[in-house]
């Protein structure tokens, strides 16, 4: 690969935090084009990089042999430089040895390695550690039943997770086994429009290390809750669970729901239990932010709005997805995406719906000169 000059980013652009780092990178990693990051998570009370995040570059370099520069905690710029194309068929572990979420080393590595790097069929696998159920981040439960599906469903991608032991906040211990097939040829573009009338909300009420009796309540508020919404009870179905010792490292609590709807669209909304807040108000708060996602009539929640976007940059043709309020989240990985890809977004927005369109760049692996 000639060397190029890397493209820089100014980390402090709009959100400011992680999710810039995380969509970059993997932009980097995938279209093999250097960058430099500086102003790492400069809008967070701690800016720089944490576990984390250092554990989630250090994973995307492994995939590309990418050499990477300022790589420690606390650091405020990075440079990423690829080297050959993400080597899929291939197994890879990421641990920040703390409770950093599982599902955002995830966000970063999984794009990575999607596209074969070789005519094998054979899926890459991840081994990821850390915490199942973290502080601002979508909770492994989301990635299970929204995120994938919405992949699956709108991009035809088949990643297949295991959680093989779930962890809390502050020791982390949890691990997540992912199975990653390559596609051959581009992403195809997505167009979501319609959303339908909910046709069913499921849950989980969970703890690990703490009575079931806080799950239930938790389990009872979240649908009492929703029924006053104006949901039908009869198609509301939650599950009330206590880990098994043997399945969870720590202790922790939460909720997690999705509703289905009758064009496919699936919206969430969770909580995790904290200290100061009883069972019933987590609950509460999980059934508040699913019902404000369907109100707006959107066909995405504001989790998968900013998580969808690096897929609609690489795929081929024009995307259109009707979403609810654009949150900062997205309108920081459409820059970061502009700055990296040809691609084109546009946003329509009215009242508390906003339109997105995208032209994506048709990316294949299968069209470009090896580098």
């Amino acid at each position: 690969m000639a060397p190029l000059e890397p493209i820089t980013l100014d980390g402090g652009v709009l959100e400011g935090g992680g999710q810039l780092l995380r969509v970059a990178v993997a932009l980097s990693a995938i279209l093999s084009k250097p960058i430099a990051i500086n102003n790492i998570r400069k809008n967070r009370t701690q800016p720089g990089l944490r576990h984390q995040h250092a554990e989630g570059l250090r994973l995307a370099a492994e995939t590309c042999s990418a050499r990477l520069v300022g790589c420690e905690i606390g650091s405020s710029s990075i440079e990423f430089y690829p080297t050959v194309r993400p080597q899929t068929s291939k197994s890879y572990v990421a641990d920040p040895r703390t409770a950093g979420s599982i599902a955002l080393l995830l966000q970063v590595s999984l794009p990575c390695l999607l596209f074969p790097s070789a005519s094998s069929d054979t899926p890459s696998e991840l081994v990821l550690r850390g915490g199942t159920n973290a502080t601002h981040a979508p909770q492994i439960d989301y990635i299970q039943h929204v995120f994938l599906p919405f992949i699956h469903r709108h991009l035809g991608l088949q990643p297949i997770l295991d959680i093989v032991k779930r962890g809390y906040y502050p020791k982390g211990g949890g691990e997540v086994h992912i199975s990653i097939p390559p596609i051959r040829g581009a992403l195809p573009a997505v167009t979501l429009t319609e959303r339908g009338s909910v046709k069913a909300v499921r849950g989980r009420s969970y703890v690990a290390g703490l009575p079931k009796s806080l799950a239930e309540s938790m389990r009872t508020a979240a649908a009492k809750a929703l029924v006053e919404s104006g949901l039908d009870g009869g198609v509301i179905h939650i599950d009330a669970v206590r880990e098994k010792p043997s399945d969870a490292f720590g202790s922790g609590s939460g909720i997690v729901l999705w509703a289905e709807c009758e064009d496919g669209c699936v919206l969430a909304g969770s909580a995790l239990g904290r200290k100061g807040v009883d069972a019933s108000g987590v609950g509460r708060d999980a059934a508040t932010e699913l019902i404000a996602n369907l109100a707006h009539g959107g066909c995405v929640d504001e989790y998968m709005q900013d998580q969808m976007i690096i897929f609609l940059a690489l795929a081929r043709g024009r995307s259109t997805v009707k979403t609810g309020p654009l949150i900062l989240h997205t309108k920081t990985a459409i820059w970061v995406a502009e700055q990296l890809t040809d691609a084109k977004f546009r946003v329509e927005a009215s009242g508390d719906i906003a339109v997105i369109e995208c032209d994506g760049i048709g990316y294949s692996p299968s069209e470009l000169p090896l580098p």
